[in-house]
């Protein structure tokens, strides 16, 4: 099935009009090599596709000669470099492609920012455009649903979640073999080849006990204390983690109030299926005990990845304080505070009084069934 990506006008758009190159992260199996592809026959490019995971022409990207790589890419419109991270002195001599070669469009991608990211910064400064492709977001299924359809889909992208391909497959059991091959096949690849990582039983059990606390604050010592590893390991798997873009940190807002909480981070799952298939929980919302959390960690990813596409920049929070009071997420951006609550099936939810007097200029807003696909598309009903 295909799926307008939201970046593809994007990308277009900086390849046409600059000379600089693009780099476009984000998990496998998002659809990275799919897009750059798309966006190739669309303009009618002769490419050039270089795998990192193949050897055929590594030699050449990796020599720091002009001449040979000037060679290599002779006669092309367009050089595409998939899963870049692989390659070995990517960052100087994509440099020296771009500075010697201004007329030739680079396209970069890697499914981790592990080691491509550290190798590419310094050389490609003010080279290129950074982009992230996430898994399908709502945002972008706007083009193909009308809000009802969108609404009858959201119960089941709660438990499979969004990876592209799983809109194609069909029946539970085939959905979740494919999670299950993603989770053991691609999860941990960058973790343990550039990360150092060498227990890939410490990260599954880590990220099980990250699942179950989806919507918590999370305490690296307890983690640490129940995986028999220290903190500052904790820590840096988590690091890695986010990093893979498997996990992200949601911290605490705080305005230097002794009464708000903000030393432990929230995490979240860049995708719920990943999350459910890791605790062997595929089961009907009906049938969960954990409805509340995926929502919660759904709309989220949703907003994140709304933001992203539509090119808005905005902080994102929990807010908490030590009598209990809290909101869900917090957004700070343009000046603006926002505080949402988010509820799977409440209609109704009282403003926390201290945020309102705490924060007297900032917004609160329930989000619920019945007005999320405002939140996360600006369709539907209004927030």
């Amino acid at each position: 099935m295909y799926i307008p990506r939201s970046l593809k006008k994007q990308i277009i758009e900086k390849i046409m009009h600059t000379t600089k190159g693009i780099v476009l992260y984000g998990a496998r199996q998002t659809g990275k090599t799919t897009l750059v592809t798309d966006i190739i026959a669309e303009l009618k490019l002769r490419a050039l596709t270089i795998n990192g995971d193949q050897h055929r022409y590594i030699d050449t990207l990796t020599s720091r000669d002009s001449q040979k790589i000037q060679g290599l890419v002779h006669g092309y419109d367009l050089l595409f470099v998939d899963e870049a991270q692989r390659i070995p002195e990517i960052g100087i001599n994509l440099k020296i492609i771009l500075d010697t070669l201004p007329k030739l469009k680079v396209i970069v991608t890697g499914s981790s920012s592990l080691d491509l990211a550290s190798r590419i910064s310094e050389p490609l400064t003010g080279r290129v455009w950074v982009y992230r492709l996430y898994p399908i977001a709502t945002h972008e299924l706007t083009t193909l649903y009308n809000p009802v359809e969108l609404d009858a889909m959201t119960e089941e992208r709660l438990i499979y979640g969004s990876y592209p391909d799983l809109f194609s497959i069909v029946g539970d059991r085939q959905k979740c073999e494919y999670l299950e091959n993603v989770s053991d096949a691609y999860l941990y690849r960058d973790l343990l080849e550039f990360g150092g990582i060498r227990n890939s039983g410490k990260i599954r059990d880590l990220l099980k006990l990250l699942a179950f606390q989806v919507g918590s604050q999370v305490s690296l010592s307890e983690l640490g204390a129940t995986l028999g590893l220290g903190k500052d390991s904790v820590a840096r798997y988590i690091d890695l983690l986010e990093k893979s873009y498997v996990i992200f940190r949601l911290g605490g807002f705080r305005r230097n109030l002794r009464k708000e909480v903000a030393k432990m981070d929230k995490i979240y799952f860049y995708d719920t299926g990943i999350r459910n298939i890791l605790i062997d929980n595929m089961n009907p919302i009906k049938d969960r005990n954990d409805a509340g959390q995926l929502w919660e960690n759904f709309l989220i990813v949703e907003r994140m990845k709304f933001l992203a596409y539509t090119g808005q920049h905005a902080s994102m929070y929990f807010w908490r304080t030590y009598t209990g009071a809290e909101l869900d997420y917090v957004e700070q951006a343009g000046g603006r505070l926002s505080g949402f609550e988010i509820k799977w099936a409440k209609k109704s939810a009282k403003k926390p009084q201290s945020w309102q007097s705490t924060y007297t200029t900032a917004s609160y807003t329930l989000i619920n069934r019945e007005t999320y696909l405002q939140f996360i598309t600006k369709r539907g009903n209004t927030v």
